[in-house]
């Protein structure tokens, strides 16, 4: 859920529901709604245009054999597809900084100098190579998880059932609206050697690799013994800091030479700039000192600039050295010096954040993609009718779990049969510990609004669209349930290294060249 909360990225799924519509850039904002929390992201994205449209002939040749498990050119092509899909979904604001371009197909395009330092990988490597190993990655991932959840004895809930028969009636849909039968439209979206057999089993899986990771991870809980030894452990990385500061700029600003063009200051410019702020500091120091407030000083001289937090973590910075040393108390002034500027400081207290978390479930009816483009005539009226129909998709949603048993396990299931949120629509819409500012600002406004009380629910509008509401209860203070999370975090993560294992790969030429 937060962003700290990061770990191994999981797969997601390959879904042609809507293959060929436009990239919905809607789908790509999703994690930011649900702030940056990694799950498996059922995405509907392909670019039916990368694709290299293999002879059926290979679809039955072995790609690649893991542990002794064979996997066909179909069977590797679905988890091609579902690289290709994590990997828009993770950098999907950097795509083009990466220099992939989705127009292309990647087995025409190499990963620059800059691409591999960020991704770890080799200068030079293709794309199609790249997205190839993720894809043998992620099958031998979900071969592990299957497996110790055999072992285990783990039994999947009903629910995997109900989201694969939801995921199956979407690429039926979608076959008929394109007049092709379901088989045609994976082999025109995914590529020749797609199956439809391969997509039922290899979606299933998926289906229930994700409940099992996820059933873990939800188990995972922490005692307050716990919590407070974490807490002991490292303070300063809980605990918040008010403040308020006027900053003075200590270097010389660019000029403009009678060409137009920008020219930067000397040192020589530099050095007395920095000299004359620090003079400058001191002198607004001294008329706080003698009750002036900072505020009122900034605002009358325009290159100063003043800022007032109520609650502030700590980040390493040499401003973060001052606030959170021990000896600070409530009242005390300094000039810090950080990055060539000065900073009139006054500390006000140091704390812990004790305003619970909630608990909430939503289902997310995300609007149909327009047909119009930004710009056009029009544009915005459609993009309003969409909205509207979302809403009136969403209210007639919670009408029907009104008129149902109206319990918190009847929304779930709504949840996971409707939502369009990828993050949530696997555990019935559930984010639990949600801090104030986690979510955008109305489902937060809503979820925090002082009346709310356990079983409320609404429709909430965002730029995401509308969300089924229903409000679950109060949870942990902050302080812990960042605790909380960055336990569950390092615990998870070493389970699923464990779970992981070490497998061994066999790959097949002939095979191989038919997937990507």
């Amino acid at each position: 859920m937060s962003a700290s909360n990061e770990r191994k990225k999981q797969p997601a799924m390959s879904d042609p529901k809507t293959a060929m519509e436009a990239q919905r850039q809607k789908a790509e904002k999703r994690s930011n709604l649900l702030y940056g929390f990694i799950g498996i992201v059922f995405l509907l994205v392909l670019a039916a245009s990368i694709l290299w449209r293999s002879n059926f002939i290979g679809r039955n040749a072995t790609a690649v054999t893991i542990d002794g498990e064979k996997y066909t050119a179909s069977d590797m092509t679905f988890f091609y597809n579902n690289a290709y899909n994590t990997f828009l979904s993770n950098f999907s604001y950097y795509v083009s900084m990466l220099g992939l371009d989705t127009t292309t197909s990647p087995a025409s395009q190499t990963i620059s100098d800059t691409a591999a330092s960020m991704l770890g990988v080799e200068a030079g490597t293709s794309w199609r190579d790249y997205f190839l190993d993720a894809a043998v990655d992620q099958a031998a991932t979900v071969q592990q998880a299957l497996k110790q959840a055999e072992d285990e004895g783990y039994t999947y809930p009903d629910s995997v059932q109900v989201q694969f028969d939801q995921r199956m009636e979407e690429l039926e849909t979608a076959a008929a609206e394109a007049n092709m039968s379901a088989e045609e439209y994976l082999q025109e979206n995914l590529g020749g050697v797609m199956t439809l057999d391969t997509y039922r089993t290899q979606m299933m899986r998926m289906l229930q690799y994700s409940n099992y990771i996820t059933t873990y991870e939800d188990s995972l809980t922490y005692t307050d013994e716990q919590i407070q030894a974490a807490y002991e452990e490292d303070p300063v990385s809980y605990e918040e800091v008010s403040y308020q500061y006027l900053m003075v700029p200590g270097t010389a600003e660019s000029t403009t030479d009678e060409d137009g063009n920008t020219v930067e200051p000397t040192d020589e410019e530099n050095e007395a700039a920095h000299a004359a702020a620090q003079e400058k500091a001191q002198e607004l120091l001294e008329q706080f000192k003698a009750g002036a407030d900072l505020e009122t000083l900034a605002d009358a001289d325009e290159d100063l600039s003043y800022y007032e937090s109520d609650g502030a973590s700590y980040y390493g910075t040499d401003m973060d050295a001052w606030l959170f040393d021990d000896a600070r108390k409530s009242g005390d002034v300094d000039i810090v010096e950080a990055n060539d500027n000065f900073y009139i400081m006054e500390f006000y207290d140091r704390f812990l954040d004790e305003t619970s978390t909630i608990d909430v479930r939503h289902i997310l009816i995300s609007p149909e993609e327009g047909t119009l483009s930004e710009g056009d005539e029009g544009y915005e009226e459609e993009q309003e009718q969409l909205m509207s129909d979302a809403v009136a998709e969403a209210e007639a949603l919670l009408e029907e779990w009104k008129a149902g048993e109206a319990t918190e396990d009847s929304f779930a299931e709504l949840a996971n049969l409707h939502s369009t949120d990828g993050g949530s629509s696997t555990n019935g819409g559930l984010y639990t510990n949600v801090a104030p500012g986690d979510m955008v600002e109305a489902f937060n406004d809503w979820c925090f609004d002082p009346s709310r009380k356990s079983g409320d629910t609404g429709v909430v509008e965002t730029d995401y669209g509308a969300h089924v509401m229903y409000f679950v209860g109060t949870n942990l203070p902050v302080w812990k349930s960042k605790i909380v999370e960055e336990l569950r975090s390092e615990d998870f993560d070493a389970w699923f290294e464990e779970m992981a294992g070490d497998p061994t790969f066999e790959t097949h030429a002939f095979g191989m060249k038919f997937v990507g």
